[in-house]
């Protein structure tokens, strides 16, 4: 069977995950929402790059015992027609099962999206209505502008915002209970502070 380009596969509907795993790698990162395929934003810049790594290795640093913590990319696999590439994502020990060759089947307890001005909207809406419909139990969403932490944690079949974090103040998660930093320990580990970038 011929794979097929990304124009060709936007045309189809419902793209499903066989669809898009088979078709032309042609270098650029895609999603499946809603059974449509979306090419993401540009390319992450250095800071966002710097702050995915230094959260996982804070995150490793106190939770590796009891999680398993991968950075994007790797697909997630909502159900079919739903497949994200998070930033990040937490998953407990004791749920190893939805770990498979292909990627991850099924919900991470923890799911964390670094916003960009080009993935504001699809971070805060899109992606938070998907998360919260698949049962991910909590959603972090960080802000590169001013350096806060949204958390989104589910209650029923809706996220309610359960906090927001900036500077100095110690974030806590009663679903990843380990996980403790602010926003300041991230930003000063980061080998070149946004303020000295073009």
């Amino acid at each position: 069977m011929k794979k097929k380009t990304y124009e060709e596969l936007i045309k189809e509907s419902p793209v499903t995950y066989e669809m898009y795993a088979e078709m032309v790698d042609d270098g650029n990162r895609y999603e499946i929402s809603d059974g449509v395929l979306e090419l993401m934003s540009p390319a992450p810049t250095p800071t966002h790059q710097s702050f995915v790594y230094e959260l996982q290795y804070k995150l490793n640093a106190s939770c590796r015992n009891e999680y398993i913590i991968y950075s994007a990319p790797i697909d997630v696999i909502l159900s079919d027609t739903e497949v994200r590439q998070p930033d990040l994502i937490m998953i407990h020990r004791s749920r190893m099962d939805i770990i498979e060759k292909r990627g991850i089947n099924g919900a991470p307890d923890l799911v964390v999206e670094i916003s960009s001005k080009h993935s504001r909207r699809r971070d805060k809406v899109q992606k938070r209505i998907a998360y919260a419909k698949y049962g991910v139990p909590e959603y972090w969403i960080i802000d590169l502008t001013n350096f806060t932490l949204e958390q989104h944690v589910l209650e029923g079949e809706r996220y309610e915002l359960a906090e927001v974090y900036a500077e100095d103040e110690t974030i806590r998660s009663q679903i990843v209970a380990c996980a403790s930093f602010s926003m300041n320990e991230l930003v000063w580990s980061l080998p070149v502070h946004p303020d000295l970038l073009d």
